[in-house]
């Protein structure tokens, strides 16, 4: 089956996804997460992109980002590439590509799904056996969100601050939505979507896009084309 074009689309937060090749460690040091998230903040920045959570691991990292146009998101991500693999490669003596390909990224329906989203972030530490609390993770937003220190990295998303009228009334609803965990069948059509590139939402969110960007945003059924039509007037 061919693969979909990747899908950005200007100020809609996407779940990013970056591996390393082979699973081998891009992060080997806590001076190596320190350089990475250095880059990120000033790439950010400089390719108007909100970084709303991120999570570095040692052989990947998640961002939940949204960019101002087009052309941002891919900008950064190459950015980074740019000057933390020559890094990594002069610090250990090595040569070649350090990622797996291109990333992955997911629009997502942000009513239903980005609180969902960034707390299935912050807490994969934790999923892979890394940490037993997603506070316990330094080189995440998670001690952000929770209010355990400031992060010049973090945007927080307007949905982050509808949770409350002060930080502290955030924070504690945010770590109150951590504390009620995530649902197996919730965090299997996130991953299906994320991996796969699809968008995360629901099935008006999915229509909408298609009929927005005149295309297809999801693999097309067995059968006939279906047709895509736009809003009447």
């Amino acid at each position: 089956m061919a693969r979909l074009p990747r899908l950005i689309i200007p100020q809609l937060p996407h779940y990013v996804i970056q591996r390393s090749s082979n699973g081998q460690p891009v992060f080997q040091d806590s001076a190596d997460y320190t350089q990475c998230l250095a880059w990120l903040k000033t790439g950010a920045r400089r390719f108007k992109v909100a970084i709303h959570a991120y999570v570095l691991l040692p052989d990947q990292l998640h961002l939940l980002a949204t960019p101002s146009d087009s052309t941002g998101l891919g900008q950064l991500m190459q950015w980074l590439g740019r000057y933390y693999v020559p890094y990594f490669n002069q610090k250990y003596g090595r040569e070649g590509a350090l990622w797996q390909g291109r990333y992955k990224t997911s629009v997502i329906d942000a009513e239903h799904f980005f609180l969902l989203a960034c707390h299935y972030l912050e807490r994969v530490p934790v999923q892979v056996g890394l940490v037993a609390q997603p506070r316990d993770y330094p080189w995440s937003s998670h001690a952000c969100h929770a209010g355990l220190r400031p992060d010049p990295i973090v945007t927080d998303h307007a949905l982050y601050w509808a949770l409350g009228n002060t930080p502290f009334d955030r924070e504690a609803a945010y770590l109150s939505l951590v504390e009620q965990g995530l649902g197996s069948s919730q965090v299997k059509v996130l991953e299906a979507a994320v991996l796969k590139g699809w968008p995360l939402g629901s099935d008006a969110f999915k229509q909408a896009l298609e009929v927005k960007m005149k295309r297809q945003v999801l693999p097309a059924r067995r059968g006939r084309p279906r047709k895509i039509t736009a809003d009447p007037a």
